[in-house]
């Protein structure tokens, strides 16, 4: 379930659109809700990529304690691009402000096969175990989600409870229309 304020990743190499109606489901690789609207303090958020690994965390409360919310290994950006921000807010209007931003380069040590590739040419990726579209609406309006919660549980359990009472019902019909017929040939 999202409540918005919604901080949603993306990987694009140019062939996906971001679609606005949806607030981006086909196309979200991950996600989460964050309370910053109408905040009486600062709020902060980390993005780090690294080892082809993206994080992004919070610090939404005013507590100085980072909160995880996106974790995304697997993917493969390029070098020398630029970094932007940006935000849609759909139906609602919203105002933006980003106050600042600090940029850090990181040193890491990387595998030796790393070495040999040109990062400047390779494409936009990620390496997913699924499809982000697992995870989202699918045009017949169906939500493919992952396990049952408490509502679709109980939406589940009433209709199985009322498909069976209306086959009990059916059933018990047929069943009594057949010893009339029955009857009447003794």
């Amino acid at each position: 379930q999202r409540v918005f304020p919604y901080i949603s990743a993306m990987v694009n190499n140019g062939s996906l659109t971001y679609d606005h109606s949806k607030d981006g489901r086909w196309t979200e690789l991950a996600g989460c809700s964050a309370d910053l609207r109408n905040q009486n303090h600062d709020t902060f958020l980390a993005v780090r990529y690294s080892r082809g690994r993206l994080t992004v965390m919070t610090d939404v409360e005013d507590k100085n304690e980072w909160k995880n919310c996106i974790d995304i290994a697997g993917v493969q950006l390029p070098t020398g691009y630029f970094f932007g921000a940006s935000a849609g807010t759909g139906d609602l209007s919203d105002n933006h402000d980003i106050i600042s931003m600090k940029l850090f380069q990181l040193m890491v040590e990387h595998p030796i096969e790393d070495e040999t590739v040109d990062w400047t040419k390779i494409e936009p990726s990620v390496s997913l175990l699924k499809s982000p579209k697992d995870n989202v609406d699918d045009p017949t309006g169906n939500f493919r989600s992952g396990p049952l919660t408490g509502w679709k549980v109980f939406l589940l359990l009433l209709c199985a409870l009322l498909g069976i009472i209306v086959c009990a019902v059916v059933g018990a019909v047929v069943f009594q229309k057949r010893q009339e017929r029955n009857k009447r040939f003794y």
